[in-house]
């Protein structure tokens, strides 16, 4: 006769598996949703230190305000069912969430306050919820566990939740966000949680079942019935990329790369090859500013769609061009849809511009920085350490051209002033050119800075009608401003230990900025030039990096 064994989980792990196991949960998934959040909503609030204190803030508070109630609730509430009940309101909680977010962004971005606090509002309406409620099992496993001591118990729970904390932050980093949806992420942490509450409460109640049933019902639904947001144009490729958003759509015979909502760059869908926006063809300056017409090598910092690269090796075939783009799928989007084609002449580098300007030693005719958002800016593409970089990397009669979005006058001005001070520390000679007619209005404000003496308006002009560019110029030399029409007193100048570049482009998040379209006639192409460019744009192969 063979004896009849029966084996209680809870018996051989003394710890109480089901409680702790519902904390490693919810330490997975409250930090990954932390991690998450300011993917939610930096398509509309950027990624500034105001969004991400907006994300930890509220996190916190959540969390806390659980971690307190749970606290007073644990020794009359805490079971095996209140912890199946928990998970499955917060499986619900991420499944609404996740139906509604996009909107409740949107709607948030049209609210009458602040837009440095704006990000509070719907990062506690969405993410609330589901974090106050995961910070009831931390409170509840202690009281749960079968541990000898108070302390014991206390610091299990702890190091768990810490560890599952850590998990949930790496797993989210660099495995989910890279290759998955916000969507489907939040659909992911949604189901994990309803298999934890499962195999918590097993053999599950009929009660259990139905609540878990109901949520898994909720979490389809979001999947199935997220209503899409408003865009602009036809979407032809879009994807989450380790940095941001990315969407190209075509709208009214242009194509835009739009990244984090924000249009980033574009070109004709017909035969002209000009610029789209004006404010790319000041970085033909460089022609203008240097002694002799020649420009024989080029950096651009912030690649996009190419725009600028692509106009620098059709108009100047002696010219190398390096582009260091930050975002690798970037630089694949440009290569599949912005015509951006194998060239001897064009290197691509897929990492950091301050870095690269660190390592690389290659020197410069010309460097072009167009890497800022009106509400994302890289501080350390500001300071004064890194115009030293730009300037070691110039040569002599190198040519510094730098894009900023700011106003020129008035409380919106203070960034493009205080990098301009900060310029200035490090080149001689500074000028400013803004590209709309209106001071006070956010645009884009260019800057070009040398290592020789001040060039007067009239001497630029000058160079302008006399030498031949491949683009007119003329336009754009009248925008001069120089150092005297900028007042920097009452600006700093930015360090790497001291640039308040988020205090400075407050005043810029809740103002309304659109790019300037060119004149397209002025940019148009001789027949010839268009042909050589749409045969090189129809047999691109893999770029030289």
């Amino acid at each position: 006769m063979v004896p009849e064994f029966s084996i209680n989980t809870d018996d051989v792990l003394p710890f109480n598996w089901r409680a702790e196991t519902a904390v490693f949960a919810s330490g997975v998934t409250s930090m990954g949703l932390e991690v998450l959040a300011g993917r939610v909503i930096a398509p509309v609030f950027g990624n500034s230190v105001y969004t991400w204190g907006g994300v930890l803030g509220v996190f916190m508070i959540a969390l806390g305000v659980g971690y307190w109630l749970g606290g007073k609730r644990a020794h009359e509430h805490a079971s095996k069912i209140a912890l199946t009940k928990i998970l499955t309101y917060s499986v619900i909680t991420i499944g609404v969430m996740s139906a509604v977010y996009e909107q409740v962004v949107q709607v948030s971005a049209l609210l009458p306050i602040p837009a440095i606090y704006a990000p509070i509002i719907p990062l506690t309406i969405l993410f609330g919820p589901p974090t106050f409620l995961l910070g009831f099992i931390s409170p509840y496993a202690a009281e749960l566990s079968e541990a000898r001591s108070t302390g014991e118990a206390s610091g299990r729970v702890y190091s768990l939740g810490t560890v599952g904390s850590i998990f949930g932050a790496f797993l989210t980093t660099y495995g989910l966000v890279p290759y998955l949806s916000v969507l489907w992420i939040q659909i992911l942490f949604a189901g994990s949680l309803v298999v934890v509450a499962l195999a918590i409460s097993y053999p599950p109640s009929v009660r259990s079942l139905a609540r878990v049933g109901l949520a898994v019902v909720i979490v389809i639904f979001a999947a199935g019935f997220t209503p899409a947001t408003a865009t602009s144009g036809n979407t032809v490729y879009e994807t989450e990329t380790p940095y941001q958003h990315l969407r190209i759509a075509d709208d009214d015979g242009v194509r835009t790369m739009y990244l984090n909502d924000h249009p980033q760059s574009a070109m004709y869908l017909d035969n002209r090859s000009g610029y789209v926006w004006d404010y790319e063809s000041y970085a033909h300056l460089s022609h203008l500013y240097r002694q002799a017409d020649s420009v024989d090598r080029v950096l651009v910092i912030g690649g996009a769609g190419f725009s600028i690269p692509k106009r620098f090796l059709a108009e100047y075939p002696n010219v190398t061009v390096d582009v260091v783009e930050l975002d690798p799928e970037v630089v694949n989007a440009a290569k599949t849809h912005f015509n951006v084609t194998n060239s001897p002449r064009l290197n691509i580098y897929t990492q950091d511009g301050r870095r690269y300007l660190r390592n690389t030693n290659h020197t410069y005719d010309a460097i072009v920085l167009d890497a800022y958002q009106k509400n994302n800016v890289p501080f350390h593409l500001t300071t004064v350490g890194f115009m030293q970089l730009v300037s070691e990397r110039l040569d002599e009669r190198g040519v510094f051209i730098q894009n900023i979005i700011s106003a020129t006058e008035g409380p919106r001005s203070k960034f493009m002033r205080s990098e301009f001070k900060t310029v200035q520390r490090v080149f001689p000679s500074a000028e400013i050119y803004p590209t709309r007619t209106t001071p006070r209005a956010v645009q884009n404000v260019m800057v070009a800075a040398t290592k020789g003496p001040d060039m007067t308006q009239a001497e630029l002009q000058h160079r302008s009608q006399q030498r031949s560019i491949g683009i007119d110029l003329s336009q754009e030399v009248q925008q001069y401003r120089g150092p005297g029409t900028v007042t920097t007193t009452d600006v700093p100048v930015l360090r790497d230990g001291d640039a308040p570049v988020d205090r400075l482009t407050g005043p810029l998040y809740d103002q309304p900025y659109v790019v300037q379209q060119t004149n397209a006639s002025r940019n148009r192409q001789s027949p010839a030039q268009i042909q050589t460019i749409n045969a090189a744009a129809s047999n691109p192969i893999p770029l030289k990096n």
